[in-house]
């Protein structure tokens, strides 16, 4: 499977063009945030630039699922899904804001708002280390189940931004389906993220896609003798 790839200006006239969106100072900021943080970041397998395979399909992905459902999109949950990974690498973004060391957080909840701070915030994967448990293994089951629960709890906009973001993963592995992280999201998707479109509130088109994503990527780890064929 071809890997996904938007260029800016696509994304730009996608949100101008197709979303009915005006560029305002709001989205470009963030874009200016994504891009300064996530700049030169490749993916897992080298190449890729995580701004154009990641950052900017996941964005669209987004605003696809709101004016498929007709749900009300503002110009807020655009942000947020550009935003969404922002807070995710702490030392890059220590480097290149020297000056805001004593919280990047605070400043970028200053600069975008609560909601979007939140959003990003909850999305966040958190230290290992604050987990219980004898070895890596255990702290990272910990890890997991508080990350489902805080999901499971979390607001509409959450919910649709990490089920792009899991989805959009989940497809790149295919194509990189030698990669050591292919059992985990598997195994992650069978404990948790195939079923989590269903609870409430039901989000069928990510379930239709989770499920087919999941089934390529099994024949995908099972051709690969990553995984034991059931």
């Amino acid at each position: 499977m071809a890997i996904e790839s938007v260029k800016k200006k696509e994304l730009l006239h996608f949100i101008e063009n197709e979303a009915n969106f005006p560029i305002s100072s709001f989205i470009e900021n963030a874009i200016d945030l994504a891009e300064e943080v996530h700049s030169g970041v490749k993916r897992d397998d080298d190449t890729s630039s995580f701004l154009e395979t990641h950052v900017w399909p996941v964005t669209m992905k987004v605003i696809k699922h709101y004016q498929s459902t007709n749900k009300v999109m503002t110009q807020i949950q655009i942000v947020s899904a550009v935003l969404h990974d922002v807070l995710e690498d702490n030392d890059r973004i220590l480097d290149l804001y020297t000056s805001k060391a004593y919280g990047f957080n605070a400043y970028f909840e200053h600069r975008f708002g609560s909601y979007v701070s939140k959003n990003a915030l909850t999305l966040k994967t958190k230290p290992l280390e604050i987990y219980p448990g004898s070895n890596d293994i255990e702290k990272e089951f910990e890890r997991f189940r508080d990350y489902c629960n805080v999901l499971l709890k979390s607001d509409y906009d959450v919910k649709v931004i990490k089920l792009a973001d899991r989805l959009n993963n989940m497809i790149f592995m295919q194509s990189t389906p030698d990669h050591k992280k292919i059992k985990r999201y598997i195994r992650e998707a069978e404990d948790f993220y195939l079923a989590y479109p269903t609870i409430d509130p039901y989000m069928p088109d990510f379930y239709a896609e989770m499920r087919d994503t999941y089934d390529q990527l099994r024949k995908i780890g099972e051709k690969y003798k990553e995984l034991p064929a059931r």
